[in-house]
């Protein structure tokens, strides 16, 4: 496995989430799903690890022995990713929590429910979707708690898929038109709840830097003069993502 840089100083780590595939719509998606392919078809010669932090899908529920349609591009490139032996990581976010063991029986990707601390370089890493991390936003934290709930799922596993897939895209468009224009602009450090969230945690520990998807914004904001909050935007509208190459982390743009 290419896991480790000292033994491949050359390669570099990339970061990337929030693509969202299958809204709003086959095209839009089909769209999008290309350029998530050309990019990790791009670098995949030099990667030493690839993490997707969170909400690949805008849905995915496991049913026992049915996964959703769609997505073939994507996956073939991840399976071809792994096979290569280049490791893949997967944050679930809030719209594709409902992660079982597909990824990781058939792709060979871990797949990761909490954040997670990781070290390259003597350089040290907060990895994590995002999602209900932060002072305020109550009410989600509720749902995602019953969301997490194992009975909960089973209890939506039991509806047919017609209509299970066809109530979470609903609910999904919901949630993604209820951030309203927020997801547009900086809200300012006192008003950005991962940042605040951030400075809490530095409060405890170090880390040199706080990766987050959720917020769809682009984001490279100093919290100190050591450490620093990336949130790697999104797949829809900014085709962002970040890249560690064994000294710093930029933000970057994909173009192709």
């Amino acid at each position: 496995m290419l896991n480790n840089m000292n033994d491949f100083p050359d390669r570099k780590i990339f970061f990337l989430s929030d693509f969202h595939l299958g809204a709003p719509n086959y095209a839009s998606s089909l769209v999008r799903e290309k350029k998530v392919v050309a990019f990790l078809n791009n670098i995949k010669d030099e990667a030493a690890e690839i993490f997707i932090v969170g909400d690949i899908f805008d849905f995915w529920y496991e049913y026992k022995t049915v996964v959703p349609k769609g997505y073939t591009r994507l996956l073939g490139k991840l399976a071809e990713l792994t096979d290569a032996g280049i490791p893949v990581h997967f944050f679930v976010g809030n719209h594709d929590m409902w992660m079982k063991d597909y990824f990781q029986k058939e792709l060979n990707i871990p797949v990761y429910f909490e954040p997670k601390v990781y070290e390259w370089n003597g350089k040290t890493f907060y990895i994590g979707h995002g999602d209900g991390l932060g002072p305020g936003d109550y009410g989600y934290k509720f749902i995602k708690k019953i969301f997490r709930n194992r009975l909960c799922q089973w209890l939506f596993g039991q509806l047919h898929p017609t209509w299970g897939m066809g109530l979470a895209n609903y609910l999904s468009r919901k949630s993604r038109a209820k951030t309203g224009s927020s997801e547009d602009h900086f809200l300012g450090e006192e008003n950005e709840w991962l940042i605040t969230y951030c400075k809490e945690m530095l409060a405890k520990h170090h880390y040199d830097y706080f990766i987050f998807g959720h917020r769809h914004l682009p984001i490279d904001f100093a919290l100190n003069d050591n450490s620093r909050y990336i949130n790697l935007g999104d797949w829809i509208q900014y085709f962002t993502y970040a890249v560690f190459d064994g000294t710093k982390v930029d933000l970057k743009k994909w173009e192709e």
